[in-house]
Parts: structure tokens; C-alpha cells; sequence
């Protein structure tokens, strides 16, 4: 874990650039293009622009790191792509989208995802959201809504609403917090967004729209599960530190310190680099260390 890395800033600059995308010849332009960006970086934000270096669509889609948000937003063709694209992959079920990290909503592969579900939920199923109520872990907000939700699924949003007794325009704000806490802890997911005869959100069971997703990320241990986010997530990213890896995915400095002791073994990763043009010591994937 000592090798230095004979690397620039700018070469992995350019390297994340373009793996994120962020090139007028790399842009994404369709529904194909969104599903095969998202399956090459594992994961990404909708519109959001996370400071520990994330992919993003929106990026991906205007081929360039930082857009401006247009005056007039609702006539531009990038910010009206990327919102379709939004809607329609998950839709179709060609990958998970919910609020993951920080309470962002994120784009994630449904092949990566069973490693976010093992970091989230471990061995649970969605049963198991009594057991973390009475940890106090599950707000009664949100153990009411699960009631609902095991009884009867899937569920858009008024239906929802009414069965909690929460239809009060007052009770919206605590609504939505329990809402965007089942969706953090991987309990439901948004499985559609419906904007005739009125705009709704359907909601579902996540072990019930992902099956095997869910079912796969139950078996898989965490050490795993850490070493493998951490490593499709440098892939893309190409640099980052250790406390970024363990601020953006809430993970403790041991936890982090392991994984990417596994991933040197495996050679996947770098650690502790010197980078010429930047302070500190880095973790830099392989494939930009060369």
C-alpha cells in the first residue's frame, strides 16, 4: 500500500472526465446510452453535483462537468432528457433509483445494487422493519406506513396517504420525511410516476419490485459488499481519499481501511499515492494509476 504512483492531477482529471462522461464527444444522448453510462460507473445523481465526485446524467448528458441551470429550464432539451431518462429506466425496471447517499436520489446498476442492499439492510427482509421500530431505529411514522404497505402493495402515493390518515396538508412535511427514511433504508421504492389523470408516485415493497436483487444482496457478506461499491465507484471516480470514500458512504475509517487493503491485494487499487498537483495521499483505481 506504500507504491507511489507516478500519476498527475491531470491525467486522472481527464481519465474522470471522461469515464464520467463530462466530453462533448462522450455525451450521452439516449435511453441505450443513459443504461449503458449507468452500468459503466455502477451509479449516479440525477442533477445533483455531490462535492466527493460522483457521476452525474445531467453532466453526462450536456458532455460537460458543471452546466449552468438554464433560465428558462423547462425549454431546454439537456434538463428535459435527463428528467425522461429519469423516469423511464427505472420505470422499466432497467435500474434502481431512490434517495441512497445523503438523501440523494441516485440512478444505481442492478447489478451493483445487491452491495447497497447488503450495506444497508444486511440479511433483512421487509418483515423485519418491527424489529427496527422497537430498536428505535424506524420513526412510528414510518412503521405506520409499512403497515399499510405489507397489508396492501403497491400503493400510490394518495391511497398511501389515506390509509395512514396523513391526507391533512399539514401532515405532508412528516409524511414525506418518513417517506424519503423508508426509501434511505431500502425498505420501499418508487416504482413509478403517473401523470394522468393527476401526477403520483407509485410505491412498492422494494424485496417485492427487486426479488433477486434483494435476495442476492441477503447473501452476500458485508466485507464484500464494501470492497465492491468502493471499487466500481473508484473505477468511475478513478481518485479519491479515504475519508471521502467513508463520508459519502457512511462507512467508519476501519471499514474503509479493510476494503481497500483487499482491493490492493487484488490490484484493483492504489493507495496511499502521490499525485503531482495535488496534496495528500490518494487511492487511485488501477486503471488510472498505469
Amino acid at each position: 500500500m506504500q507504491e507511489r504512483a507516478m500519476v498527475t492531477a491531470d491525467s486522472l482529471r481527464r481519465l474522470r472526465d471522461r469515464r464520467f462522461h463530462r466530453l462533448p464527444t462522450h455525451r450521452v444522448q439516449g435511453e441505450r446510452g443513459a443504461l449503458a453510462f449507468v452500468r459503466e460507473v455502477g451509479f449516479c445523481s440525477t442533477f445533483y453535483r455531490f462535492p466527493e465526485g460522483v457521476a452525474c446524467l445531467w453532466e453526462a448528458v450536456a458532455g460537460r462537468s458543471n452546466p449552468r441551470w438554464p433560465r428558462h429550464s423547462h425549454h431546454d432539451a439537456g434538463i428535459g432528457l435527463t428528467w425522461d431518462l429519469k423516469d423511464t429506466l427505472p420505470a422499466r425496471k432497467r435500474v434502481y433509483y431512490g434517495k441512497l447517499l445523503k438523501g440523494r436520489p441516485l440512478l444505481v446498476a442492478l447489478d451493483l445494487f445487491p452491495m447497497f442492499y447488503a450495506l444497508v439492510r444486511g440479511r433483512q427482509r421487509a418483515r423485519d422493519y418491527r424489529v427496527e421500530y422497537e430498536a428505535g431505529r424506524l420513526s412510528h411514522t414510518a412503521r405506520r406506513i409499512m403497515d399499510a404497505m405489507i397489508r396492501e402493495h403497491p400503493q400510490y402515493t394518495r391511497e398511501l396517504r389515506a390509509n395512514v390518515f396523513m391526507l391533512e396538508p399539514s401532515k405532508t412535511r412528516q409524511f414525506e420525511r418518513a417517506m424519503a427514511e423508508l426509501q434511505q433504508g431500502l425498505w420501499l421504492v418508487k416504482s413509478e410516476e403517473r401523470y394522468e389523470p393527476t401526477f403520483s408516485y407509485r410505491w412498492d415493497l422494494l424485496e417485492a419490485w427487486l426479488p433477486e436483487e434483494v435476495a442476492e444482496g441477503r447473501c452476500l457478506p458485508r466485507e464484500a459488499a464494501v470492497a465492491g461499491v468502493i471499487e466500481r465507484y473508484a473505477h468511475g471516480a478513478v481518485f479519491t481519499t479515504e475519508r471521502l470514500l467513508g463520508r459519502l458512504f457512511g462507512l467508519p475509517p476501519d471499514e474503509v481501511v479493510r476494503a481497500l487493503a483487499k482491493l490492493c491485494r487484488a490490484g484493483a487499487i492504489r493507495a496511499d499515492c502521490a499525485v503531482e498537483g495535488l496534496p495528500g495521499r490518494w487511492v487511485v483505481h488501477s486503471s488510472g494509476a498505469r
